[in-house]
């Protein structure tokens, strides 16, 4: 055995586990943790300018890659507590990160020391284990757990919290021998495959809905292959988007009461069977349950026990991980099929591509102040589809779900359920960190810009290049458009008169010159046409100074963007595609 400090052992660990990237702030309670990572060498470190950003750049980094967990350090105190949004935004999404706390010595804990407080029970709720160590013999056993919890079930953060002398203390401890632990996934039996296949092969109009735990299981492939072999169309969530590419065939659209299709929401009210495979039927995809379910035979696959029935109550489910209950039904469906015992849907999979063909709508406005109808036209010419979205909330991230076309798993990348301000920009310096050979692209509003912007300069000492485009109409855009149910528009504009930046006539901030200051480049758009020229300069910026790149595109103060409260009511308040040049990008033309 050898004798090492606890923080030598956790690092080794670290290693070990196959994780090896971490973002962080050091600090005087965490600092034996750092001089432990300089010793060891092999661990890579970005220094944020934010401890929230850092736990937004792990989750960017973990969702990127299949298998990789990023890690987040920080002091005692202060620290930790910024860190709980992080944690809320990753276990809201089931995403795997490691948040790690320096805390005050054991003995002062109870005794109000500087910058000591009980993390533990604070990060508690937002993690799947969130744990203050006493013993320094336990660091090993702790950490071991850690990755294990992390992987097993659904998957989520966990927090350690490491007082000073605990992380001191030396300890025995032998890496060579060392082992993660098994993880759990529960799978679905032949039985159980048999039972959704002869409820599936019953109905007339079936569908797949595809949710973000299919992307957690790296089992798009397999989901492909289940529709392909059935000939079912799927519905990809707004978490699952990217397990079918948009052009295939059988992608039905999404469905929602915002970031959705209309061709997706009118093929969801003609079904008669949902399969919903690694999803949480989430408010904002369903509407009303009344109307969602209303006609429908559902099923739902999870691999958590608790999430089924949360929403309501299915008529046959299954606990499994998502690629363990793939697997089984392409294995049985392909013997079915062979049998002859699957039914033809070709007349319900052409409806649904019929629909998509005309349902569309319109991008190509020509008006000053611009559309962001045409930034998102413009984007789709720009960008191929290796590239990687990220987006937070807003009528942004809303419009871009609409109108932007994803063909990859974990090439959209959004924070669902937790929506936090100012994700986007940390969350894609992780994403550009685990893939710096893909082209990155996030899209803010500008107030999401605003809240971690600072972290620009992580990209530019780091030289972590990517693509940040901010739509700014100087409004929290999408909380005006909710307050017109209430008849106000307060406490919403952002703009201002911005005493050393008149050409931007009342839109406030000058965030090509506070990017530029922050070691980034930046270019701003007036004119619709040069969108387009202005995103083509950006990925040449990119690659000669690799730094990050903002295209900040001027928008008109009011846009209204589609949505509504069912999924058989969402209002349009603009003009909808009528022939081919109304949306000359959109994934089906009109003509």
């Amino acid at each position: 055995m050898t004798r090492m400090r606890s923080v030598d052992a956790a690092v080794l660990i670290l290693e070990k586990e196959g994780a090896t990237q971490t973002f962080g702030l050091p600090g005087a309670a965490i600092n034996p943790f750092y001089r432990a990572m300089k010793d060891h060498g092999g661990i890579k470190h970005i220094l944020a300018r934010h401890v929230e950003a850092a736990s937004h750049m792990a989750e960017g980094y973990t969702r990127a890659k299949a298998g990789n967990i990023g890690i987040c350090i920080g002091t005692s105190g202060p620290a930790g507590t910024d860190m709980i949004t992080g944690l809320y935004a990753a276990i809201a999404d089931s995403i795997p990160i490691l948040c790690i706390t320096g805390q005050a010595p054991v003995a002062k804990l109870h005794k109000e020391d500087f910058q000591a407080v009980d993390i533990a029970s604070i990060a508690a709720p937002v993690s799947k284990w969130a744990v203050t160590v006493l013993e320094p013999a336990q660091v090993p056993g702790t950490f071991q757990k850690a990755f294990q919890l992390m992987r097993s079930g659904r998957p989520g953060p966990v927090l350690i919290d490491l007082p000073i002398d605990v992380q001191l203390a030396e300890i025995e401890f032998d890496i060579e021998t060392y082992e993660p632990l098994p993880i759990a996934k529960p799978r679905t039996t032949r039985a159980q495959a048999e039972k959704i296949l002869t409820m599936l092969t019953a109905a007339e109009h079936p569908l797949l809905v595809a949710g973000g735990g299919i992307i957690n299981a790296d089992a798009a492939d397999l989901l492909v292959e289940l529709a392909e072999v059935t000939g079912v169309p799927v519905v990809p969530t707004l978490m699952g988007w990217g397990t079918i590419p948009d052009d295939h065939p059988l992608h039905a659209g999404m469905v929602g009461l915002q970031t959705s299709h209309r061709y997706g929401n009118a093929t969801m009210l003609e079904s008669d069977f949902v399969l919903g495979i690694g999803n949480r039927w989430a408010n904002r995809h369903t509407g009303g349950v009344d109307t969602y379910t209303k006609g429908r035979t559902f099923v739902h696959i999870d691999i958590e026990p608790t999430q089924i029935g949360r929403v309501f109550a299915p008529d046959y489910s299954v606990v499994s991980d998502a690629g363990e209950a793939l697997a089984t039904l392409v294995e049985v469906a392909k013997e079915w099929k062979d049998d002859a015992r699957i039914p033809d849907y070709g007349v319900w999979a052409k409806s649904c591509q019929q629909r998509k063909g005309t349902m569309q709508r319109k991008t190509s406005f020509d008006v000053v102040p611009i559309k962001p109808q045409r930034v998102y036209q413009e984007m789709n010419k720009a960008f191929g589809p290796d590239t990687r979205y990220v987006s937070t909330i807003g009528l942004s991230q809303i419009q871009a779900a609409q109108l932007l076309h994803v063909f990859k798993p974990r090439h959209w990348i959004n924070a669902g359920q937790a929506g936090p301000l100012g994700w986007t920009l940390p969350a894609a310096l992780g994403v550009a960190t685990a893939d710096p050979d893909c082209t990155v692209v996030a899209l803010s509003g500008d107030y999401d810009f605003q809240f971690l912007l600072e972290e620009l300069a992580v990209g530019a000492q780091f030289k972590i290049p990517y693509i940040h485009v901010v739509v700014n109409n100087a409004y929290l855009g999408l909380i005006r458009q909710s307050q017109r149910g209430f008849e106000m528009d307060y406490c919403v504009q952002l703009s201002f008169d911005n005493i050393n930046a008149p050409e931007l006539n009342g839109y406030g901030v000058d965030f090509v010159k506070v990017s530029e200051g922050l070691g980034c480049k930046a270019i701003r758009v007036f004119e619709p046409d040069d969108i387009l020229p202005a995103l083509e300069t950006a990925k040449k910026l990119l690659v000669e100074f690799e730094v990050p790149v903002v295209v900040e595109v001027i928008l008109e103060r009011v846009t209204n963007v589609s949505m509504g409260t069912e999924i058989d009511g969402v209002v349009e308040f603009e003009d909808l595609a009528e022939r081919g040049l109304d949306a000359p990008t959109a994934i089906a033309l009109l003509d």
